[in-house]
Formats: C-alpha cells, sequence, structure tokens
C-alpha cells in the first residue's frame, strides 16, 4: 500500500467526488438522523459503521470481477431491494406506532435498540440500495489506473471513501442529537419517534425509487 500505488490527482478527485454524494441527503444520512433524533449521537454510530461495512464488502467485490456478475443478476437485485426495503418499512411503522424497535424511545423498547441491532439496520439499508452496488461496479473503476497495483490501488481508494463518510454521518447523526435535546420531555418523546419513523420510512422509499431507476 505505497504512495506511489496510487495516481494521486485522479484521487483527490476521487475523495471530493465521495465526499459531495455522502454529504447529499439519501437513505444513508435518513437513517442516521433517525438514529441521531431517538438514541443520540453515539448509537448513531453503530448504523454509520453498518453503512460502512456494505461499502466495505462492495469494494471487495469491486476488486474482483463478482460486482459486475452482480449487477446484471436482475434477480439478486430484486430480492435485496425488496427485503432491504421491508425491513426498513417494519422499522419506520414500528415507531410511528410507539412499538418496540430500535429507534423507538420507550424503555420497553430499549433491548431492540442494542449496537448489534442497529448495526444491522445501517448493513441492511446499504446493502439493499442497488445504487451504490452500481455506483462501485459503473464509476469506481473509472478511478482506477490500469498501470498500477490494482489491489493497492482498492486499499486507497477504501479509505478515502469510508473516513470522510464515517465523519460526515457523524455530523449529521450530532446535528440530529442536538435539535432532539430540544424536545426531551416526554410529552414529545411521540413526536420525535414519529418524526424518526418518517425518515426511515422515507429510506426505504428512496431504495426502491432508486431501483426502479
Amino acid at each position: 500500500m505505497g504512495l506511489d500505488a496510487v495516481n494521486w490527482d485522479t484521487y483527490w478527485l476521487y475523495v471530493a467526488t465521495e465526499a459531495a454524494l455522502s454529504l447529499s441527503p439519501g437513505p444513508a444520512v435518513m437513517l442516521v438522523i433517525a438514529y441521531g433524533l431517538a438514541h443520540g449521537a453515539r448509537r448513531s454510530v453503530w448504523a454509520s459503521l453498518g453503512i460502512l461495512s456494505a461499502n466495505a464488502l462492495y469494494f471487495a467485490l469491486s476488486a474482483t470481477s463478482l460486482g459486475a456478475l452482480l449487477v446484471a443478476s436482475r434477480t439478486f437485485f430484486s430480492v435485496v431491494k425488496w427485503c432491504g426495503a421491508a425491513y426498513l418499512v417494519y422499522l419506520g411503522v414500528a415507531a410511528l406506532l410507539g412499538h418496540p424497535s430500535p429507534i423507538t424511545l420507550s424503555k420497553s423498547a430499549a433491548r431492540g435498540s442494542s449496537p448489534g441491532s442497529i448495526f444491522l439496520s445501517g448493513l441492511t439499508l446499504q446493502l439493499a440500495n442497488p445504487k451504490t452496488l452500481v455506483f462501485f461496479v459503473a464509476i469506481l473503476p473509472q478511478f482506477v489506473d490500469p498501470r498500477l497495483p490494482v489491489g493497492a490501488q482498492m486499499l486507497w481508494l477504501a479509505a478515502g471513501s469510508v473516513i470522510p463518510e464515517f465523519f460526515i454521518l457523524a455530523g449529521y447523526a450530532f446535528a440530529a442529537s442536538r435539535a432532539a435535546r430540544l424536545v426531551t420531555d416526554v410529552r414529545f418523546a411521540r413526536i420525535t419517534e414519529r418524526v424518526a419513523g418518517v425518515l426511515v420510512l422515507g429510506a426505504a422509499a428512496m431504495v426502491l425509487g432508486v431501483a426502479a431507476t
């Protein structure tokens, strides 16, 4: 993973592109904001880690030839899209109804907001978004120099994606948690839950909408 394994002019263009895409509101941002509202910035980090773990998997697929094969499979996309969206709909509806789930606030739902369940929500969301895989397979190769070692380049590109996106998602979560502190009174807890539920349902709709385009 030496410094001479990367075309740095192209690399910094890639980092800027990735940062711009991460800043734009999308399913990942909406999920992290939902957790920031419901449980604070620290808990939402687990959602970010799930999202970035899915990205790491896509990097691994892109480094091999498997990514292109998966993109060509409509069946694969359909299964991933509907299963992931169904899980997000469950989270959103549960929050709207006040039922135990990772994004509800009641004490009875505490078991549903464990780091593992929050991580799973982020992982599922990102794996369910076909646009993510298409990006890694169709766009990422544009930033790979075939004259240089591909493996080392993929490690640098992964770092240039995961690190900025982690801090961007953490920033969104922190802003959401600060806003939630203004309404920590019990009377507003259900309002916060409903807002988080709507955000997650919006993320599910975006996953389905993107897949349809």
